[in-house]
């Protein structure tokens, strides 16, 4: 009977033999911050993809908002697809570049648990409200090293939590397999946010300037094939991930439309300003009253000053949830009527 311990070291093996000299080994991991008993079967990476994908805060993306708020329709992008999305373009691109897909993917599922309700909107507000700052890549890192598992931490991979607080354009991740992610996540958010706003009839795909359209394509699937066959043709063998000038210079026209046009547009934020009063009240109710908070944030309180503690709180919650807290504190429950004729 073979042990299981071969199936991990056939993956050693495959890696070893296949994957660029750039890519990042599983057997070569700078490790986690707290030792543990190694899996028989799986590599830290894979085990890190299954915790995550596995972890409550994942969970909770399918229902918070990517752009549009709480949308009605069944196709609208959540942050969850939103996610997917990444992931599966990541794993596109470093299977072309032969880089480790397994750490990719791991970065992909983690990279915006920080996120708050009300997507970028309920970001900039807890920014504004709280003095120590908040910045969804640094809150997404906390989840899986402080949060997840009741305040234990997932104890995920130095090279899995480097890509998760270095997904943002801004960031430099030490990996190939992280820039993968970051270059994935502006792929996957720009297109699949026009085929949104196309879809509820904000924009027309003729509202696009046609320089772009010339270059990437019309629909999200050429885009993206577009962008990433850009990365890999100008990649491929290299110590780097990067689109060609032409195609990365009509990538970010596009990103700056979509602000223009979409994101920072009366459609997009017309109900931001409801948004903001609603978490301004619950942050403020929620510093005064910490014994309001769930156990898990109370016993952080010993740990941690209370402002991050109620941003903890607050980013975790989903639209919905948002909404139900802030009704059961600020909105009267009626009283049940009784029948007095009888």
């Amino acid at each position: 009977m073979k042990s299981t311990h071969s199936l991990k070291e056939k993956t050693y093996a495959i890696e070893q033999a296949f994957l660029s000299p750039y890519a990042s080994k599983s057997k070569d991991t700078r490790g986690r911050q707290r030792e543990e008993k190694p899996c028989a079967m799986r590599t830290d990476y894979q085990r890190d993809r299954d915790r995550l994908i596995y972890c409550n805060a994942f969970r909770r993306l399918k229902n918070k908002t990517q752009v549009f708020f709480s949308p009605e329709g069944d196709h609208y992008i959540t942050r969850l697809t939103h996610t997917l999305d990444v992931a599966q373009i990541a794993r596109s691109i470093a299977r072309a570049l032969s880089l480790n897909e397994d750490l990719s993917e791991a970065i992909a599922l983690g990279h915006d648990l920080g996120h708050t309700p009300f997507g970028h909107s309920g970001e900039r507000i807890l920014n504004k409200l709280c003095p120590l700052g908040f910045e969804h890549n640094v809150q997404s890192l906390r989840v899986v090293d402080v949060l997840e598992k009741d305040g234990a931490g997932l104890n995920l991979t130095w090279e899995v939590r480097d890509g998760i607080i270095n997904h943002k354009k801004s960031g430099k991740p030490a990996t190939l397999e992280g820039k993968c992610v970051s270059l994935a996540d502006r792929i996957a958010y720009i297109n699949h946010d026009l085929d949104d706003a196309l879809r509820a009839g904000i924009l027309t795909l003729n509202d696009v300037p046609s320089n772009i359209i010339k270059v990437l394509g019309k629909s999200s699937k050429e885009r993206i094939n577009t962008a990433i066959t850009s990365i890999y043709e100008n990649s491929a063998g290299r110590n780097e991930v990067k689109m060609d000038s032409q195609v990365e210079k009509a990538s970010e026209e596009l990103r700056d439309f979509m602000f223009d046009r979409v994101y920072l547009s009366g459609s997009a934020k017309g109900e931001e300003e409801k948004a903001e009063r609603m978490l301004t009240a619950m942050y403020a109710h929620f510093l005064k009253n910490t014994d309001e908070l769930p156990k898990t944030y109370i016993e952080l309180l010993e740990s941690y000053p209370k402002e991050t503690v109620v941003c903890d709180y607050l980013s975790s919650m989903t639209d919905r949830y948002a909404l139900y807290i802030f009704n059961g504190i600020y909105v009267p429950r009626g009283w049940t009527f009784i029948d007095e004729d009888k």
